[in-house]
């Protein structure tokens, strides 16, 4: 640096920090309160209220969503618009960009807090969200991303350190993932069809699925990591070329390791393998990051013993460095038979949710306050009681889960000696690992109790204090390029040219997504048809919207895996060709309930007035179920009125509805197929239904969802063994 060059004066803006943090804190409460809601329904039905805006399917994905962008997002921003700054020293570009970013996420949470449980959902896994809201996501991230890079284009720090690497990949890498995962076909204000369908849907969303994960709930916290670790320790980072290879290789492998989501599915094998090998590759990187976390730390342990900001932060990247271990585990297809579609994934989940992004969001949040507010921490008790209640919590949470896994999957899988299933009722695993549900909840509960500690604690360091808005600083102008760089490291021309780290970045990001996916989208041999199955009826397309409105896919698979112990209980396996007409692919993660992909088939069929009771009241035919009821679909109408628009919409996705024996304008004349089946189902179970007290209608929603239930696995089952493929 040169010496002779003037000091300039300017000051960081810290009400942008002070926004982001206090959203932070106010949705991190609210969102893990509905989680822990979530928890109790799995124990008790009845904290279900009967209500369609309060069921387990609705507001599942409102606490998966809460969590994940409204406190894990606010906390990236509020960490990036402190660390940013400071690192760059210099100013935000703009202190109205960061309010439109600020202000636009808080609306973009509060319209998924209204649209989710309303049942406005594409049923995607972290990407829930309607369209109008999918644009909205869209045009704050380019926001956000303008003001980080004209932040960094008028730096007064030459070099760009670590962890604004990982701030610039987040940026590029969510964007592409966003916007390639939401190509949508609109209906309607807040109704869409996904683009792709089936097998390439799914191939889709669970690269963009794992590589939200990687890119939204870890590179970003990586960056953090990086910043505040050496912060709260007063110590630099342990090896500069750790972190090179550390970052590099995390951003290419990551993106590969997407299909690790769906093996043993109608996924074309090479795809699944790719998955597999690029997972297990990413333990080194993975590593590489929380070593060279945990070793900034060398020499410094008596720090951590007296720093709550540490401890925290030290159980944070521990944790990472388990969940970055084991998933990569559960990506190789012997382990993954056994945990696949069981609460082990929840557990495992967890692990880094709570440990990585939650403890280190609440480490990050005691070292901001005290700063921003030019104070001392409030209470250094209530803190560290707030560490050891929260830490026994995610372990009170995971370990029965991880039980919970284990006696799921060998329940699936057992035979008795004669040849025949041990467990063929699936309610029996269900409720066999209900006890681990209610410890599962007790650790909720104890994490909780640690949050509300926190706020108390933070809102009274904030009362304690004095905040300054705008921090007085100073550093020299940016320096020239100079001869004394010519001899340094190669990684430092990278660092000097930040949008050369921009495209690099891009560039890596998207080798493994075009390598997976083109493939999969242009060689027709990966997706082979089958002739027999046909596209849904009207009646049908009704009733797979509402299944999808009502979250039916959080605890019901549809895909069928190649086990004997599967086939044997549900029917045939799941072949790519079955898929070709859905949009969106509804082939889930996790089983609560039972796989329905045959569930219309004559193996499983049951009558129609056995899915109408079951729907009102499960518990009245299984005994122990934890499913919610749903007696709304009795009263809720389907709206006729989109037909046109829904068939419209699917002949331009390429469904053949456009042809034999649709014929002509087949659109205008849906609703009378509608009408056609919906009352066959009727006089099916009208008598039936009536004896029991039932008044059945055929314009309810309870007919379409039927329809399309029974309709699940019929095409299939009409394939001859040698034809399907």
């Amino acid at each position: 640096m040169n010496t002779n060059m003037q000091t300039e004066k300017f000051s960081y803006d810290n009400n942008i920090v002070r926004l982001f943090g206090n959203a932070t804190i106010f949705w991190g409460a609210i969102g893990m309160l509905v989680g822990l809601l979530v928890a109790f329904q799995l124990i008790f039905p009845v904290l279900n209220f009967g209500i369609e805006y309060t069921s387990f399917g609705r507001i599942r994905p409102l606490h998966t969503n809460a969590v994940i962008f409204a406190f894990v997002g606010n906390g990236i921003f509020a960490g990036v618009y402190y660390s940013l700054q400071r690192l760059l020293k210099t100013r935000m570009y703009s202190d109205l960009l960061g309010k439109i970013n600020f202000w636009g996420w808080q609306a973009i949470i509060v319209s998924a807090v209204i649209t989710l449980p309303l049942g406005y959902t594409t049923s995607k896994e972290y990407a829930e969200l309607e369209w109008p809201i999918d644009i909205a996501i869209a045009l704050i991230w380019v926001v956000f991303g303008w003001n980080l890079f004209a932040t960094i284009l008028k730096r007064r720090e030459r070099h760009l350190y670590v962890a604004i690497w990982f701030y610039i990949a987040t940026f590029v890498t969510v964007a592409v993932l966003h916007i390639v995962n939401s190509f949508e076909l609109p209906i309607s204000f807040m109704k869409s069809y996904s683009w792709y369908a089936g097998v390439q849907d799914a191939l889709v969303q669970w690269w963009y699925g794992h590589n939200a994960v990687a890119f939204f709930l870890t590179t970003p916290y990586l960056g953090l990591m990086y910043y505040f670790v050496p912060k709260a320790a007063n110590r630099p980072v342990f090896s500069y070329r750790l972190s090179i290879i550390h970052f590099w290789a995390l951003i290419f492998l990551y993106i590969w390791a997407g299909p690790h989501h769906l093996l043993y599915t109608a996924l074309p094998d090479w795809a699944q393998s790719l998955g597999v090998v690029f997972s297990v590759m990413l333990i080194a990187p993975s590593w590489g990051g929380m070593i060279n976390g945990l070793l900034t730390l060398r020499g410094a342990w008596d720090k951590v013993r007296d720093s709550v900001v540490l401890k925290f932060m030290v159980v944070a990247i521990t944790a990472y460095g388990m969940s970055t271990f084991e998933g990569p585990m559960l990506s190789l297809k012997n382990v993954n038979a056994i945990a696949h579609f069981t609460d082990w994934i929840v557990a495992h989940v967890h692990v880094g949710a709570l440990g990585w992004n939650g403890f280190l969001t609440f480490g990050m949040l005691y070292f901001l306050f005290p700063v921003l507010w030019k104070t001392k921490l409030y209470s250094q008790k209530a803190a560290n009681f707030h560490f050891w209640i929260g830490t026994l919590g995610i372990l009170f949470y995971a370990i029965p889960l991880y039980w919970a896994g284990f006696a799921q999957s060998q329940m699936w899988n057992d035979f008795t000696a004669e040849g025949f299933l041990k467990y063929p009722n699936f309610l029996e695993t269900v409720t066999n690992i209900l006890p681990m549900y209610a410890y599962r909840a007790l650790g909720g509960t104890l994490y909780y109790i640690g949050v509300l500690v926190m706020v108390w604690n933070l809102i009274m360091t904030a009362k304690s204090g004095s905040f300054v808005k705008d921090e007085p600083a100073e550093a020299p102008a940016l320096a020239p390029i100079s001869n004394q760089y010519k001899d340094e490291h190669w990684h430092r021309i990278l660092e000097r040219k930040p949008t050369l780290m921009l495209i690099g970045s891009l560039v890596v990001i998207l080798i493994g997504g075009i390598i997976e996916m083109v493939p999969t989208f242009l060689v027709k041999s990966n997706i082979p048809t089958i002739e027999a199955v046909k596209p849904y009826t009207p009646l049908e397309l009704h009733g797979r919207d509402i299944y999808i409105s009502n979250g039916c896919v959080n605890c019901h698979s549809q895909m069928i895996r190649p086990f004997r112990s599967e086939t044997e209980r549900y029917g045939e396996y799941s072949k790519a060709g079955e898929f070709v007409y859905d949009h969106p692919f509804l082939w889930g993660s996790k089983r609560t309930g039972p796989d329905l992909a045959r569930e219309g088939s004559s193996k499983l069929r049951k009558p129609n007035s056995w899915h109408f009771k079951h729907m009102y009241d499960p518990r009245s035919l299984s005994a122990g179920s934890i499913m919610p009821a749903y007696p709304w679909l009795l009263d809720n109408t389907y709206d006729t009125s989109t037909t046109a628009a829904k068939i419209n919409a699917m002949i331009t996705l390429g469904v053949p509805y456009d042809e034999a024996p649709y014929g002509e304008n087949y659109a205008a004349r849906a609703n009378e197929d509608v009408q056609k089946q919906a009352n066959e189902i009727v006089e099916d179970m009208r008598q039936i239904l009536e004896e029991d007290g039932f008044e059945v209608a055929a314009d309810r929603e309870i007919i379409a969802l039927i329809a399309y239930l029974q309709r699940l696995g019929k095409d299939i089952e009409a394939v001859p063994t040698t034809d399907k493929k």
